[in-house]
C-alpha cells in the first residue's frame, strides 16, 4: 500500500470537514429547538416538510423519519406549492422550510403564501440574514463554514447538516411522544426490523410438525420419528414432560460411543434438561437463545408443557438475522 494515497487522503479529508460541520450544529442549539419542539407538542395539525433541490430530497427523508416515529409528516416541493400544491397546507399545521441560503425564488414566493394561511413556519436554514430565516417563526440554524471540499458548489457538508438536524427534531419529539418499541412495530410490519419487535414464536412454530419419542423408544422409532418430521431433531417425554431432545449431532456421537447399536434406547442418546422457549416469547430471543447455545433447534413450551419446536431456518426465512 501506498504510504501518501491522495485518493484516501481525499476521502479522509471530506469525512472530517463533515463531521466537524455536524459537530458545530451544537453550538447553534438553543431555544429555537426547544420552542420548536413545544410547538409541534402542542399542534393538533401535521408537519409539512418543503425545500427546492437538494434540500427537498433532505426534506423528504426528514418527512419518513417522522412518519415512522410517531410525528405525521407530508412533504410538499417548494416548486410545485406555488402551482397548486399549497392545497396540502391545512389550518393548524406547521410548515418547516429547508434551503441553504434561504433566498432562492421558490422559496421567497411560498412563505408569504403560507404566512398569509396563518400557519407557523419553521426555517431550516444555512443564513441567519436570509430573507426565510426573517421571515419564519423559528429558526433551526444549520450554517456550516465551508462544504466538504472547500470551494465546491455542491451542497455536501450543508445537506448533511439539515439531515442531522431533522432526525434529532424527529427523535426528540418521539422520545417527548414516550414511542415506544410496540408502537414502532405497528409502523413497520413489513419489514424485518418490524418482525422482531412483533413476531413471535407461536407464529412460527405451528407450522412444523411435533416430533416426539418415548424414553425407551428405540433407535429405530427415534431415526423415522426425525426424519418424518424433518427438523432434524425429536424432543424425548415421559408423561408429557420434556426430558432431552435428541439431534442428528446426537446420533452421530452415539455412532461413535455404542458399538453395538440394536439395543441403544432414546434415553442413552438424548441430550438433557434441553433449552426451551415459551410460545409467546418474541422470535428475535428463540433466535438470540440459539447463537448464545450453538443449536438450531428450540423445543416451545407453555407452561411446562411440550408444543413443538421452532428451528433456525423457521427464522431466517422470515428474514430475522
Amino acid at each position: 500500500m501506498k504510504k501518501n494515497d491522495p485518493i484516501i487522503d481525499l476521502v479522509n479529508q471530506i469525512i472530517d470537514n463533515e463531521a466537524n460541520a455536524i459537530i458545530g450544529l451544537k453550538s447553534e442549539i438553543g431555544a429555537g429547538f426547544r420552542e420548536t419542539v413545544e410547538l409541534v407538542l402542542q399542534s393538533k395539525g401535521n408537519l409539512v416538510f418543503s425545500g427546492i433541490g437538494k434540500s427537498a430530497i433532505i426534506a423528504q427523508k426528514i418527512v419518513a423519519t417522522m412518519n415512522s416515529t410517531g410525528t405525521t409528516a407530508v412533504f410538499m416541493h417548494a416548486a410545485d406549492a406555488i402551482h397548486g400544491d399549497l392545497g396540502i397546507v391545512r389550518e393548524g399545521d406547521i410548515v418547516v422550510v429547508l434551503s441553504k441560503s434561504g433566498e432562492t425564488p421558490e422559496i421567497k414566493m411560498l412563505v408569504p403564501l403560507i404566512k398569509l394561511r396563518g400557519n407557523k413556519i419553521v426555517a431550516i436554514v444555512g443564513n441567519r440574514q436570509s430573507f426565510l430565516a426573517a421571515q419564519a417563526d423559528f429558526v433551526l440554524d444549520v450554517t456550516v463554514d465551508e462544504e466538504a471540499i472547500p470551494g465546491s458548489l455542491a451542497p455536501t457538508s450543508s445537506t448533511t447538516a439539515q439531515l442531522v438536524m431533522g432526525d434529532a427534531l424527529a427523535l426528540v419529539l418521539m422520545r417527548c411522544r414516550g414511542f415506544s418499541t410496540a408502537d414502532f412495530a405497528k409502523f413497520h410490519p413489513g419489514g424485518a426490523l418490524g418482525k422482531q419487535l412483533y413476531l413471535r414464536v407461536k407464529d412460527l412454530y405451528t407450522r412444523n410438525e411435533r416430533p416426539d419419542v418415548g424414553p425407551d423408544d428405540s433407535l429405530a422409532q427415534v431415526i423415522i420419528e426425525m426424519t418424518s418430521k424433518r427438523l432434524g431433531a425429536t424432543v424425548v417425554t415421559d408423561n408429557e414432560e420434556i426430558i432431552g431432545i435428541i439431534t442428528d449431532g446426537d446420533l452421530r456421537r452415539m455412532l461413535m460411543k455404542y458399538p453395538d447399536i440394536e439395543h441403544v434406547k432414546a434415553t442413552q442418546i438424548m441430550t438433557c434438561n434441553p433449552k426451551t422457549i415459551e410460545a409467546s416469547a418474541l422470535v428475535v430471543d428463540a433466535l438470540h437463545k440459539m447463537r448464545e447455545n450453538s443449536i438450531t433447534q428450540l423445543p416451545v413450551v407453555h407452561e411446562g408443557k411440550y408444543l413443538g419446536i421452532i428451528h433456525l431456518h423457521d427464522i431466517l426465512k422470515e428474514g430475522i438475522f
